[in-house]
């Protein structure tokens, strides 16, 4: 295979390989390697389906951690309300920077997740099966050969969706398929439900691509051997997506509950200057708190971590961790869908005041300004993202309390900013303000309140501001309607 394919996550596990078995000696496992490393699966009806979900405590893997069985069991009340078959969705749109293990199962270890697909398919009476992946992703070759090489209990087909940090929330994605802006849908629903909130209106079992394969291997093993590793309330292995500043990123296969300190040291990592766990709506945790951490949802969880999606990055002492922080907190603003308040004001506020006690010497009422942008993100958006970015950004200030207090009381830390924190090369657009034009009318911030932030001057508080792409209307207009010809709007590689 050519093209992303060629592009493979390497792989590492601590302890016997369940979903990564066989990648020591395959690149990819097609179908006849697939049977040669798996034995074959077990048939199951939908309750002995439900029951072994129950049984293995199996939750979803893609950062929620909502019981599978709970969502089986609505989508065949749905199905049955509505009088037609289920659809089965595999979420494999991991939009997430730092994250690859959903990329590399679906590369990698196909057959696998289709296993728990199909199972899932079969049990029900699905209608169809759906797997969704990110445009220009491996999975968009490997899933397409891996449908053409097995027999399926029903129709299935592959949805490429845009490379975006909320193509992975199920709204979004279930829009996608149904052909829709693949944006969270305004009004929350339920795809197990049907209607609106389903892919064409059928009601919808969705989980994540890492899900689908727990399921398949379940299955296999039966409920003890499953239970044989992890934890007595998380049973099993996990899957972590550990970064490496410089080097590819590791997909490592863990038992749940291993420690975080003897994982990193099993990659050749240390805690540096704190931990993020969670990948970017997950939580920053101090270097001695990480060493001990059990990673497991309850384990992180006890410490004011979270599991989330399982990426895991470490922060070395050399980077300007507000820098870091701040140049995320952007991306994460601007990769919002703008369709409620918490994103449109709350995201990129923050983010505004986060770039100026990066820059150094910023007034204390701005980290309060900041506080309080993600305050006010919190609870009312239409999906998560507004509620995990608030926890990347509020866990990063108590972690790196004492940077926080050198930039407010100087010129800063005194380091560079490495960009450490993995984040795309997209093409983007920043607002750039000439201050030696600028008059302090105010008339920008009428056109764009969503852009452009005054001071208590009057003036612009930043003299480059990044635009989302549904800001860009409006920032083109303040551009044309500045009388002071003070704006210009800029595009970057």
């Amino acid at each position: 295979m050519r093209g992303p394919e060629l592009e493979l996550p390497a792989v590492r596990r601590l302890g016997t390989a369940r979903l990564t078995a066989g990648l020591n000696r395959h690149r990819r496992l097609d179908l006849a390697a697939h049977r040669r490393v798996h034995p074959p699966l077990p048939p199951l009806d939908r309750d002995g389906l439900l029951a072994l979900a129950e049984a293995v405590a199996l939750r979803g893997r893609g950062g929620a951690g909502f019981p599978f069985a709970r969502k089986g069991r609505a989508a065949l009340a749905g199905a049955d309300r509505l009088g037609v078959p289920p659809v089965v969705v595999v979420n494999g749109a991991e939009g997430e920077p730092p994250s690859a293990k959903d990329k590399m199962l679906l590369a990698r270890a196909p057959h696998l997740v289709l296993d728990g697909a199909c199972l899932a398919a079969a049990a029900f009476g699905a209608e169809e099966i759906v797997i969704g992946v990110t445009a220009g992703s491996p999975g968009e070759i490997s899933v397409p050969a891996a449908l053409a090489e097995r027999e399926l209990p029903c129709p299935a087909r592959t949805v490429c969706l845009p490379e975006r940090f909320v193509s992975g929330e199920s709204g979004a994605l279930i829009r996608g398929v149904n052909g829709l802006p693949v944006a969270p849908t305004p009004l929350k629903g339920r795809a197990a439900h049907g209607g609106t909130a389903g892919v064409r209106r059928r009601a919808t079992l969705l989980s994540n691509t890492e899900t689908w394969a727990q399921l398949a291997i379940a299955a296999r093993l039966g409920p003890d051997a499953y239970a044989s590793v992890g934890t007595l309330a998380e049973p099993g292995t996990i899957l972590l997506t550990v970064n490496r500043s410089g080097a590819a990123p590791l997909v490592v296969e863990a038992p749940a509950g291993t420690a975080l300190g003897p994982m990193l040291d099993a990659c050749g990592l240390e805690p540096g200057a704190g931990v993020l766990v969670g990948g970017y709506h997950g939580a920053w945790l101090r270097p001695l708190d990480a060493v001990g951490a059990p990673l497991s949802r309850a384990g992180l969880a006890a410490l004011g971590g979270a599991l989330g999606a399982g990426a895991i990055v470490t922060l070395p002492h050399d980077t300007c961790p507000l820098g870091e922080i701040a140049r995320v907190t952007a991306w994460l603003a601007a990769e919002s869908a703008g369709q409620c308040g918490p994103c449109k004001r709350g995201l990129p506020a923050a983010a505004e005041s986060l770039a100026l006690l990066a820059a150094g010497a910023a007034e204390p009422g701005v980290l309060d300004d900041a506080r309080r942008a993600l305050g006010a993100a919190q609870g009312g958006g239409a999906c998560s993202h507004p509620d995990g970015t608030a926890r990347f950004v509020r866990t990063a200030l108590d972690v790196f309390a004492d940077d926080l207090d050198a930039h407010l009381s100087g010129s800063g830390c005194g380091r560079p900013v490495h960009g450490v924190l993995p984040l795309p090369r997209v093409a983007g657009a920043r607002l750039e303000v000439d201050w030696s034009r600028c008059s302090g009318h105010g008339l920008c911030t009428v056109l764009a309140p969503d852009v452009i932030r005054l001071g208590p001057h009057g003036y612009p508080t930043s003299t480059s501001v990044p635009v989302a792409p549904w800001q860009e209307h409006a920032a083109r207009r303040t551009v044309n309607q500045c009388p002071a010809l003070a704006l210009r709007l800029r595009r970057t590689a």
